[in-house]
């Protein structure tokens, strides 16, 4: 445990000694419940193995294996398992590489043991520890407080309420809630799977999880699909009983397996399959994803709202200079300094006064925690030459409590619009406690201003070229700050971005209607002087107006605005509470990981949109064969064995290596709607063309298995050919797609056929899979038929008439 001595400014608990903490340990009393930072291993397995279909094909190859069709059964289970253990096991590989970054980012409590403060993990703590809460930190376990300075707790991960709770001393505080002003030390009462979080785990551990579009196309898909596979079930099951007066169960529980099969579970595992990977390389980009979704979501985001403060600026605040009214230079130093040492909390600012003027903590009556609500904090002496009352904070708001103060404001506004943070330090002469009767902490009356403290931010050296990078991705900048307005303006100016229209203030905010906000929100670039609520209302205007927002925070003035966006980032730097609730975590702090992180999003949805064009292609043109098929009262077209041999060619294979060779790039914002015009035309002619080949064989050779091989071919060939007009390598290949020059998807589907050719020509395979080696006239006549196909699909996807079609409709309407 890291150690530092408690100030001497306020008066804690000492706290436990070392050898009591050790010997309530060995007794059981430590908080030693366990910890995991997403998924077991073993809900990884039932979510991906427990689905809906799956049980259904579950059921269906236990049938099989009943009537003795063990190959069948074999495939139909083998289908399910082979979905389940792709992203069973690329999700298990990605979570024990996350697992082990989040456990370096893991918060860490604050305790007191043998009178010096320290951190410690959050297993080591015990019963009667003695803990310290300062904003933005995470109550670990149960407990009562003991002290408390305008203390105020959000429970909302509890509660579910958002506003925040204030907290006296005696008051309980449950594990789970999170400081966000104010500070307080609190007893450790309850610890373990005793605490309040592990007895209601389900609701304290809650994770944002909303589904992102790509999902719900997913999901739309799924639902549509299983409609589609029951009613065709109907229309197959209806076939039978023409044809033979009865329903064999037999070859029922065959096309059973068949038309299940058909719903494509695939896409989903896909989808986890392409977040795992994703993770695994943001997290090596310095990106830790906390929301596995959150992959995909950033790829959608239009609107990008940050507090400067770690993304334009640095964490580092440096005193520019000081200016004096009616003392020193010195004197002022010597007070700014003694404040700065006394607080018992801790900031940015409070850090830069402490290191340019240390001086000794002073034993203080009364204390107001910085809040950014208030924006200012204060600190009661009683003793000494340093007795009265001290603030610190906005010159705008001290002002209104102070003597003439016009020549401080003037100076305040010119460094201001400069870019500089000002803030006003002043005093009353008489020992003043802040506090109003309702508890509320305020501003005496009458105070003087002692002088300004000009600090500056250090601007990011990579931040102009992340804002340029931005802008080219089509994403609209917004910085929100608690700054003044023009400082927030100056400093965005310095950094590269684009300042719109003139800079909004709290106090515009606070006065705007809803309709009012949302045209300032789309319109205003820069927002200064807002408070948590403030954010929070920018943002979710922003969403009403259509917006994909994501917002970058790492202070609990920035939590709210976090909950309100679709995408919340923090950085490994901000409070506990802020990093807890965020989908994503910048590792390094570093600004410059989000342009990774949204071309990452992008290349997700560029690999699923050509993996949807696969499975839905496959899909749809199966399933036009067996409705036609069955239609015409004649024997079903494909076995298990023949759709499982088509899926693993021309699907499963393939999408797994898409999905690694995917480039970033732009995509429609509805992947099913963009895909329409290669998927229609490709699935109606690879369902005509499969009828016609296998109706031909039927008719010529009345042999069933040949006129199924027969069509397994053709959907074989039409689908390999499918992949190099996805990823067209010459603009020979380039009708539905634009050329990428990217010869692998080529080679890949070259070698696919020739593992297809392999299964043909060796006796043990051809077997299994039930195919039937056709003579010269036949191959041939199958061949031609697919190299005819590529050619005319070539031409209808340069036509585009599902394009033209809905040109047509919509003049129409």
């Amino acid at each position: 445990m890291t150690r530092r001595p408690v100030s001497s400014g306020s008066v804690l608990p000492p706290g436990l000694t070392s050898a009591e903490a050790t010997a309530r340990a060995l007794g059981g009393q430590a908080n030693t419940a366990a910890w995991s930072s997403s998924r077991s291993f073993r809900r990884i397995i039932l979510d991906n193995a427990g689905t809906p279909i799956n049980l259904v094909l579950f059921t269906i190859s236990g049938m099989l294996l009943a009537l003795q069709l063990f190959g069948d059964a074999v495939l139909t289970a083998g289908l399910v398992l082979g979905n389940v253990a792709a992203g069973a096991i690329q999700e298990a590989r990605a979570k024990r590489q996350l697992d082990r970054i989040a456990l370096l980012n893991r918060p860490r409590a604050l305790v007191l043991r043998d009178g010096a403060e320290g951190e410690i993990a959050p297993e080591a703590i015990v019963l009667g520890d003695y803990l310290l809460l300062r904003p933005g930190d995470q109550v670990f376990v149960d407990g009562r407080l003991v002290t408390a300075s305008a203390l105020g707790m959000d429970e909302s991960l509890l509660t579910g309420e958002s506003d925040t709770v204030p907290k006296r001393p005696g008051d309980d505080v449950a594990s789970g809630t999170y400081c966000m002003s104010g500070s307080g030390v609190y007893e450790a009462t309850r610890v373990g799977a005793e605490t309040t979080a592990n007895r209601i785990t389900a609701r304290a551990r809650q994770h944002r999880t909303p589904r992102t579009p790509l999902q719900r196309e997913v999901g739309l898909v799924l639902w549509t699909m299983t409609l589609v596979v029951v009613i065709l079930g109907l229309v197959v099951a209806r076939s039978f009983q023409q044809a033979d007066g009865d329903v064999p169960l037999r070859e029922t529980v065959r096309a059973a397996a068949v038309i299940v099969a058909l719903v494509p579970q695939g896409l989903a595992v896909m989808v986890t399959v392409s977040y795992a990977m994703a993770a695994v390389r943001m997290a090596g980009s310095g990106v830790l994803i906390q929301r596995m979704n959150a992959v995909e979501s950033i790829s959608h985001v239009d609107t990008l709202c940050l507090d400067k403060t770690g993304t334009l600026t640095t964490n580092r605040l440096t005193v520019e200079r000081l200016k004096p009214y009616g003392i020193t230079e010195v004197q002022l130093q010597d007070r700014l300094g003694t404040f700065a040492a006394s607080a018992s909390f801790r900031n940015r600012t409070a850090d830069a006064l402490q290191q340019s003027y240390p001086r000794p903590a002073q034993p203080f009556v009364d204390e107001v925690p910085f809040d950014s609500a208030r924006k200012w904090s204060g600190l009661a002496f009683a003793a000494g030459d340093l007795s009265g009352a001290y603030v610190l904070g906005a010159p705008e708001v001290l002002a209104a409590n102070c003597g003439p103060t016009s020549t401080a404001v003037a100076d305040a506004e010119a460094w201001t619009e400069r870019g500089l943070r000002v803030l006003m330090f002043a005093a009353h002469p008489e020992v003043q406690r802040f506090s109003r009767e309702d508890g509320e902490p305020a501003l005496p009356n009458g105070m003087t201003p002692l002088g300004l403290t000009v600090l500056r931010d250090e601007t990011r050296p990579d931040a102009a070229a992340v804002v340029t990078q931005l802008h080219e991705t089509g994403i609209a900048l917004k910085v929100i700050s608690g700054d003044h307005p023009d400082t927030v303006a100056a400093l965005a100016r310095q950094a590269g971005l684009p300042v719109v229209g003139e800079p909004v203030s709290g106090e515009e905010l606070a006065a705007a209607s809803d309709p009012d906000l949302e045209r300032i929100a789309r319109q205003a670039t820069v927002f200064g002087r807002v408070s948590p609520q403030d954010k929070e209302r920018i943002v979710s205007a922003l969403r009403r107006d259509g917006r994909y927002v994501a917002m970058v925070g790492d202070g609990v003035n920035d939590v709210p605005a976090l909950k309100a966006a679709q995408v919340a980032v923090a950085l490994r730097s901000g409070s506990a509470v802020t990093r807890s609730i965020a989908d994503m975590l910048l590792l390094d702090d570093a600004f410059s990981s989000l342009p990774r992180a949204f071309r990452e999003g992008q290349r997700i949805r560029k690999g699923m949109e050509s993996i949807f064009r696969l499975f839905l292609t496959r899909t749809l043109s199966l399933t036009l064969v067996i409705l036609a098929v069955s239609l015409l009262n004649d024997p079903f077209p494909v076995t298990p064995r023949h759709t499982a041999v088509i899926a693993l060619i021309t699907v499963g294979i393939p999408a797994l290596f898409l999905a690694v060779w995917a480039k970033p790039g732009t995509t429609g914002r509805l992947v099913i709607l963009s895909g329409a015009g290669f998927v229609l035309p490709a699935a109606i002619s690879i369902a005509a063309v499969g009828l016609i080949v296998y109706e031909f064989f039927l008719a010529t050779t009345d042999d069933l298995g040949l006129a199924r091989t027969a069509l397994t071919l053709t959907a074989t060939g039409c689908g390999l050919l499918l992949i190099p007009f996805l990823e067209p390598p010459t603009p020979a290949w380039a009708a539905a797609n634009p050329v990428s020059g990217d010869w692998r998807p080529f080679s890949l589907a070259t070698g696919l056929g020739g593992l297809f050719v392999a299964f043909m020509a060796i006796d043990v395979f051809r077997r299994f899979y039930e195919l039937v080696l056709p003579d010269a006239w036949g191959f041939a006549v199958i061949v031609l038929v697919v190299l005819a196909w590529a050619f005319v699909m070539r031409a209808i996807w340069r036509l585009d008439p599902v394009a033209l079609f809905s040109k047509r409709f919509r003049r129409s309407g």
